[in-house]
């Protein structure tokens, strides 16, 4: 069955680095779409980056662009996203998520797997 799960989260001072991995299980990259989604406490779940199925082509959020950087291994199934220059703003849990077909928005909505998500916490 389709399983995805995060790793790679941590306690980070603000300038540094992390790479979030997202081990997957059950279905073939070459068919879901993979984002990554973050939620800060009382704040909603918003799209961070996403892979495109289709082509592999990549989306980031604005806030994050420049910054952080996905890609995808299809040889382990796992997509990574490499995150550089952290600022306390980018502290959340981390989720990793699988959309059947290549489209690949920032909408949770479009998202039918979910990993359990790590925690990112960064401090100024």
């Amino acid at each position: 069955e389709v399983q995805l799960v995060e790793s790679g989260g941590g306690l980070v001072q603000a300038g540094t680095s992390l790479r979030l991995s997202c081990a997957t299980s059950g279905f073939s990259l070459d068919n879901y779409a993979i984002g990554w989604f973050r939620q800060a406490p009382g704040k909603e779940r918003e799209g961070v980056s996403s892979i495109s199925s289709r082509d592999g082509g990549a989306y980031y959020a604005d806030s994050v662009k420049g910054r952080f950087t996905i890609s995808s291994d299809s040889a382990r199934n796992t997509v990574y996203l490499q995150m550089n220059n952290l600022k306390p703003e980018d502290t959340a849990v981390y989720y990793c998520a699988a959309s059947y077909g290549w489209t690949a928005g920032f909408s949770v909505y479009e998202y039918e797997y979910w990993g359990q998500g790590t925690q990112v916490t960064v401090s100024s």
